[in-house]
C-alpha cells in the first residue's frame, strides 16, 4: 500500500483542534471522512502536530496508507472537493513506507498575528489577537533574543503538558511590524504544549511596558510557569510549515 503525505491548510476557528475528540468537530475527523469517501475504505490519518482548538494551519502535514495508488491530482482536487470549505489539500506526494509526520520532522515554524488597532476589526477577529493599544516592538525584539537557542522552556509550557522534559531549541524568533498589525514567527526543532502562545503572551507584557526586556531571560532561568505572562488566544496562531530531512531524525522529541 502506498504511503501518502498531504499538506493541509485550514481555518481552525470551528474545530476543536486536529485530533479526533468527542466534544466537537476535529480536523482529523473531517479529513478521514473525506478520505473514506475518496478511497472507499477508512484509513487513519496521522499529523505532524496536534494543533489546539482554534489554531490555524498553512502547512500541517498528515500521512496515511492508501489502499491503491492515485495521482496527486486525486488528492489536490478530488479530496479537496470532498472536504468542507475550511480545509484544503495544498500538496500531495508518495513517501517511504515508514514516514511518520511527527517523528521525521526536523523543525516547525509558527506565526502569531496581533493587531493594535484601537477599534475592533470584523475581518481580523478570527486570525489576530486584538489588543486595542500600542506595543513597544523594539522592547519585544530585544526580549525575544533571549529565547533563541537551546533552553529549558518550563516557564512557557502548559500545566498539563505531557512532554518528558522542557528542553527545546528555537532557531529564530522574528517580529515583523506592519503598522497596526504585528507578526511574531518562531522556528524551532519542536515545541511544548502552548509554548508559542505563552511566549507571545509574555512578549506582549514586555511590549505593554509591564516588564523590561530582561524579564524574558529571567523567566527562562526561573523555570516557573506561574511567573510568566498569560497564554495568548489560540485564534492568532498558525502552523506555517513543518520541515523534514531524508529520514527519521536521530532522537525523538515531542512537539
Amino acid at each position: 500500500m502506498p504511503r501518502i503525505r498531504l499538506t493541509l491548510e485550514y481555518d481552525g476557528t470551528d474545530f476543536v483542534g486536529w485530533q479526533r475528540q468527542l466534544n466537537g468537530r476535529s480536523v482529523q475527523t473531517v479529513v478521514e471522512a473525506a478520505l473514506a469517501e475518496l478511497l472507499g475504505v477508512w484509513v487513519q490519518a496521522v499529523a505532524a502536530g496536534r494543533t489546539d482548538s482554534g489554531v490555524h494551519a498553512l502547512g500541517q502535514v498528515v500521512a496515511f496508507d492508501a489502499p491503491r495508488p492515485l495521482p496527486a491530482q486525486a488528492y489536490l482536487r478530488g479530496l479537496t472537493g470532498l472536504l468542507p470549505p475550511d480545509v484544503a489539500v495544498v500538496a500531495a506526494a508518495e513517501v517511504p513506507d515508514g514516514f511518520d509526520p511527527r517523528r521525521w520532522a526536523t523543525g516547525k515554524r509558527y506565526r502569531y498575528c496581533l493587531t493594535r488597532r484601537p477599534s475592533r476589526s470584523p475581518l481580523l477577529r478570527r486570525t489576530h489577537w486584538e489588543l486595542f493599544g500600542p506595543l513597544d516592538v523594539g522592547a519585544m525584539q530585544t526580549a525575544a533574543r533571549a529565547l533563541v537557542g537551546t533552553h529549558d522552556f518550563t516557564s512557557f509550557r502548559a500545566a498539563d503538558c505531557e512532554a518528558p522534559h522542557a528542553r527545546r531549541t528555537l532557531r529564530t524568533v522574528q517580529l515583523a511590524d506592519f503598522g497596526e498589525t504585528l507578526q511574531i514567527e518562531l522556528e524551532g526543532t519542536a515545541f511544548l504544549k502552548h509554548m508559542v502562545r505563552n511566549v507571545v503572551g509574555s512578549l506582549v507584557e514586555v511590549g505593554r511596558g509591564k516588564h523590561p526586556p530582561e524579564w524574558i531571560a529571567e523567566l527562562l532561568a526561573a523555570r516557573d510557569r506561574t511567573l510568566a505572562g498569560p497564554t495568548a488566544p489560540a485564534h492568532g496562531l498558525t502552523l506555517v510549515e513543518v520541515t523534514y530531512g531524508d529520514g527519521p531524525r536521530d532522537s525523538a522529541t515531542t512537539s
